[in-house]
């Protein structure tokens, strides 16, 4: 009688046994998207190290070490990954209630610039506390994505008004605003950001005609006010009598124009040899196409775009529109942002400072990139096998 009161009271502790590893077995986890995140990382690397090594190794600023931005992007990297993974394991849902004090947090970092930032390239961008140094406007992604996230799911169901579209815009047009006094093409990106999370969210696309010119006419404004930026665009519409104005843009499109169908070689660039400024930065594009030619462009090209579609898929398929709406956010990140530094490496665009992202030095960008990508990959866990499209 025990034995078989026993087996009796089993089965519901079997059953629940049984329930669980169902659940984990058709749980689902991205390892395309995050395959293709380690490979440009790699690829980055060696690129990074190509482009850089010359002016490293003859510079007594780096302590004539070929290898110093090698070293510190690998740096950044450990910290990066090390962010990617924790978020990995965070349920997403969690930073639901932290997303208002993320904005709030990175906008008075963005305030903080104008008080205790330092200069670095004639701008005042960074704030350095000693050992550790950070740009605020790269944090403010982060908390633009959560805090838009949290908004447009609690609004959605609102958005058919207008006039309800533009309340949410207004929510964000301060740090938009703050971060565009001294670095208007993050204050662009974080724009786009914003405007490619209402267009998924909202259900009346002709809305976004009218946010369209607005968002031509800030633009404008900031151009008019600024003088240098008004010579970029002289130097855009033509750099060969721009003189010293449109000198890093001429010799990114020899260097694009010297590397052919397949290019010189992988570390066979003569325009890395102190011609490009910022080669391992802004500019590295133009060393892949110096050295890989053609063939080695677009196939970074296609890498970015088999990286968006991982992400559209984690984003049609994710458990809430919270989550969507979180991977739309750092997809418009990533995408606006490589489309912007390829049009401006060739001359597509008037000249402007966005790296390429995973492949271009960087520190505080480099991290926080990583970390969205963390946020990605925690969405993609809560999707369900039989729910994949």
């Amino acid at each position: 009688m025990r034995d078989s009161k026993r087996g009796v009271e089993r089965r519901p502790m079997e059953k629940q046994g049984e329930e669980k590893r169902r659940e984990k077995t058709s749980s689902y986890f991205d390892y395309n998207l995050l395959f293709l995140i380690i490979f440009l990382v790699c690829f980055g690397l060696v690129m990074l190290y190509s482009s850089s090594s010359y002016i490293a190794a003859n510079s007594a600023l780096f302590n004539y070490d070929g290898a110093y931005y090698l070293k510190k992007q690998l740096r950044n990297i450990a910290i990066g990954a090390v962010g990617m993974i924790a978020l990995i394991f965070i349920d997403y849902r969690f930073w639901r209630k932290l997303s208002v004090l993320a904005y709030l947090g990175s906008f008075a970092l963005c305030i903080a610039v104008f008080f205790i930032g330092s200069d670095s390239h004639g701008s005042t961008r960074w704030i350095d506390l000693g050992p550790i140094s950070f740009q605020p406007s790269e944090i403010a992604k982060i908390g633009i994505i959560l805090f838009l996230a949290m908004t447009l799911e609690k609004v959605a169901k609102n958005l058919k008004s207008g006039w309800n579209l533009i309340k949410v815009l207004l929510l964000v047009a301060p740090v938009i605003a703050a971060v565009a006094v001294s670095n208007l093409s993050t204050a662009v990106i974080l724009a786009g950001i914003a405007v490619c999370m209402l267009f998924v969210a909202s259900p009346k696309y002709w809305h976004f005609f009218f946010v369209g010119g607005a968002g031509v006419l800030f633009v404008a404004l900031f151009i008019a006010f600024a003088g240098y930026r008004m010579g970029r665009i002289e130097a855009w519409l033509n750099p060969e009598a721009a003189g010293d104005g449109a000198y890093q843009t001429l010799q990114g499109l020899y260097a694009i124009g010297s590397g052919g169908l397949f290019g010189k070689g992988l570390g066979e660039s003569l325009q890395k040899l102190g011609n490009v400024p910022e080669s391992q930065n802004d500019m590295i594009f133009t060393i892949i196409c110096e050295e890989l030619g053609l063939f080695g462009a677009v196939s970074v090209i296609l890498l970015f775009l088999l990286l968006i579609w991982r992400m559209m898929i984690i984003a049609n398929n994710a458990k809430d529109l919270y989550g969507s709406l979180i991977v739309v956010g750092v997809m418009s990140h990533v995408a606006i942002q490589v489309i912007l530094n390829i049009a401006v490496v060739t001359n597509s665009i008037p000249n402007t400072g966005v790296i390429l992202p995973f492949i271009s030095y960087g520190g505080t960008s480099f991290i926080f990139l990583l970390c969205e990508m963390g946020l990605v990959l925690s969405v993609s866990r809560g999707i369900k096998l039989e729910a994949i499209k």
